[in-house]
């Protein structure tokens, strides 16, 4: 997701490490990889559980306001994807391409990023089980039914249009400015969804607490519609417009982030700097939330800071532990994920989607889905529940580094 190839294909890769330039010349960051891997291995593990009735507190959302370390996953994601912008780009620039050819293939990737969001979000394109209001649909019927109510915004979407709008916001500006743009987007997104009224009720700084009530939950159903957001809640969408402006932010420091690493300085002078700006980040998000509360769901700028401040001590650890010292031996998984991130996402969507939804088989005489019986017989007949749903959640995780692992020696890599 992050090459720099503009159009998704099927290659060898003659190695799966990232390398980053500086003056001193090209050094490979196996912990770029592992960063990414590490936050697809997660978002596959919180995403699949055997049962959502039954998980362990850190593996969930928080409700609304504050966070567990799952809220952690799409800002790192969305950071290390900044991280890589920088990186690619300067990379793009060493080989001789100009400014125009940068932007047309920056929008390129974000629009094919956007396409697979859409895809997985329609997939399988027709509606299967009941139809509302309809006792017997048609074919026809059911892919009908399944544009009307498709949710056109999600994680990949969401990703596309954060980097999309990072990497032009940062193509030819300074620095400053680029500091400037960010405080901006920060600071006008608080002032938006504390002071804006919302209309028909009341003042948006005392509603943050009413998930349907925000400013950021009204432009989603003004500009979405309710048969386009999440249908999770039916009253906003946690990947709406609105709240899409601060992600970009994550973007943005994820950028800083890729010009500090890929500078020449020493390795441990920047390892330090990502520690002490890191920390900075993060209590300065902790004290913004006394006003402007951590909230995923609505992306607000303190979860900004907080989380890209959280990403830059983990990075930076893992720079520690991997190029400092040297300590790899547990890598290798994290770089198997990290080196196919789209692969890994869009499968696993598409294999969850069929197993726990559209696949049935027969289970104690009743026809339920694939997930289900393979749950019911392999983990909840011998587990305590939250053990179990966590022992499903592993091994689709193990699954899927097994499909990765074979693509990876292999050396194919979808790049986009």
């Amino acid at each position: 997701m992050t090459s720099a190839a503009v159009a998704p294909t099927l290659r060898a890769e003659p190695s799966a490490v990232r390398s980053v330039g500086t003056t001193a010349g090209r050094e490979r960051l196996v912990s770029l990889d592992v960063f990414r891997g590490m936050t697809i291995a997660g978002m596959l593990l919180v995403n699949n559980p055997g049962t959502w009735g039954a998980i362990y507190a850190p593996l969930g959302h928080a409700r609304w306001h504050g966070w567990t370390p799952t809220d952690l996953i799409f800002p790192f994601f969305l950071f290390i994807v900044g991280i890589t912008t920088h990186i690619s780009r300067e990379s793009r620039r060493e080989r001789g391409d100009d400014d125009r050819t940068i932007v047309r293939q920056t929008l390129q990737r974000g629009a094919l990023i956007f396409l697979f969001g859409l895809v997985l979000s329609a997939f399988p394109g027709y509606q299967w089980g009941g139809v509302p209001g309809n006792a017997d649909p048609s074919f026809a019927d059911r892919i009908v039914y399944r544009l009307e109510h498709l949710r056109y915004l999600g994680v990949l979407q969401r990703i596309a249009l954060a980097y999309v709008c990072a990497a032009l916001l940062t193509l030819r500006t300074t620095f400053k400015q680029q500091i400037i743009i960010l405080a901006a987007l920060l600071y006008g997104y608080w002032w938006a969804m504390t002071l804006i009224p919302v209309p028909g009720r009341g003042m948006g700084a005392l509603l943050l607490g009413e998930p349907g009530a925000t400013l950021a939950a009204w432009t989603d159903r003004a500009i979405l519609g309710v048969d386009h957001i999440w249908q999770g809640s039916k009253t906003y969408d946690p990947e709406g417009p609105l709240s899409t402006i601060p992600a970009i932010g994550t973007a943005l420091l994820g950028i800083f982030a890729g010009r500090w690493i890929s500078s020449a300085r020493p390795l441990i002078e920047r390892i330090t700097g990502l520690f002490a700006v890191g920390s900075i980040g993060m209590v300065a998000g902790l004290m913004w939330s006394w006003s402007f509360p951590i909230n995923k769901n609505i992306w607000t700028s303190s979860y900004v800071l907080f989380t890209a401040g959280m990403a830059c001590t983990v990075i930076a650890t893992c720079m520690w532990l991997i190029e400092v010292h040297g300590i790899t031996r547990w890598t290798k998984p994290f770089v198997i994920y990290g080196v196919n991130p789209i692969v890994a996402f869009v499968g696993s969507g598409i294999m969850a989607r069929l197993i726990y939804s559209m696949i049935k088989v027969p289970y104690e005489g009743e026809p339920i889905a694939l997930q289900a019986a393979v749950y019911q017989s392999m983990f909840a007949s011998w587990l305590e529940p939250k053990n179990a749903s966590l022992a499903f959640a592993i091994c689709f995780v193990l699954l899927w580094l097994g499909i990765l692992t074979v693509l990876y020696r292999k050396r194919i890599i979808l790049k986009v």
